[in-house]
């Protein structure tokens, strides 16, 4: 096989991999194919192929986790009035496992989160921390990073020292449960005539597709169950740091209700921390 069918295989790699096409972020790291390459080095690109997906997947930076307070309105300095969302720590954000390249195939650092007693973790769990050093806690997440320099075991990661007011952040949790609900509520269909003898108030209606093909297509927006699902919000702005109380207001809602976690990482801005293309 020629090296231009190798190439035309994986459209989404640079057509001139020679360029030295340097970006703001290391964020994704350009594969480049060998100019000798033959039908031996199919399985090189399908793995590069499976290393690209996972560099997709990696965050902006280190981030934390936080839990949710409430709503507020501020008051910015030139009068206007702004909805936030409070956004409190409790204690944890403490590295417990840094994770290399060498011994488990990508770089990552493990973050815990809310202490809890010891008999509130397995003794799997509790020996991992202990491991660390560090307290037991209830929530353990891993940011996927591009380097992990910097990073060891039991250090306290804390925000005002990541993040600044003004930065742009990704904020992700579980939204709020609604319960199996209808088409009005869950995909905001408008309901029928309520009078003139209307049998159809706030029925779905129709669902088929006439004989052909004679069944429902898949993804049919249908009532079903609503909310009570992972979500990230993206780009919301950190309006204030209150370093006395440790909170964080945040511009706009959240996914969840009080007393929800929250995963709060660096916003990824398309041109500045991930490529264009």
């Amino acid at each position: 096989m020629s090296t231009m069918s190798i190439s035309s295989s994986i459209a989404y790699l640079p057509r001139k991999p020679s360029l030295n096409c340097s970006l703001r972020s290391s964020f994704l790291s350009p594969l480049s194919l060998s100019p000798n390459a033959t039908k031996n080095s199919l399985k090189t690109t399908s793995a590069a192929k499976r290393q690209a997906v996972v560099a997709m997947s990696m965050e902006a930076g280190i981030g934390v986790m936080a839990t949710k307070l409430g709503m507020m309105s501020f008051f910015e300095s030139d009068g206007k009035v702004v909805p936030v969302t409070i956004v409190g720590f409790k204690e944890g954000n403490i590295v417990t496992q840094v994770k290399n390249l060498a011994t488990d195939g990508y770089d990552a650092v493990q973050v815990g989160y809310r202490r809890v007693r010891d008999r509130k973790l397995t003794k799997p769990e509790f020996g991992h921390l202990q491991k660390a050093g560090a307290i037991p806690m209830r929530h353990l997440q891993e940011f996927r990073l591009q380097s992990v320099e910097g990073f060891e075991p039991n250090q306290k990661l804390v925000f005002e020292e990541i993040f600044k007011e003004g930065d742009l952040v990704d904020v992700a949790g579980i939204t709020i449960g609604k319960g199996f609900q209808g088409g009005i509520k869950r995909h905001n269909f408008r309901r029928g005539p309520m009078t003139h003898g209307s049998k159809s108030h706030r029925a779905l209606g129709s669902i088929g597709a006439g004989t052909t093909p004679g069944r429902v297509y898949k993804g049919k927006k249908m009532p079903g169950r609503m909310g009570g699902t992972k979500t990230k919000i993206r780009k919301l702005k950190i309006v204030k740091i209150d370093t006395d109380l440790n909170v964080v207001m945040i511009k706009g809602a959240v996914p969840g209700k009080p007393g929800n976690l929250l995963r709060i990482a660096p916003a990824k801005i398309v041109g500045k921390n991930i490529p264009k293309n």
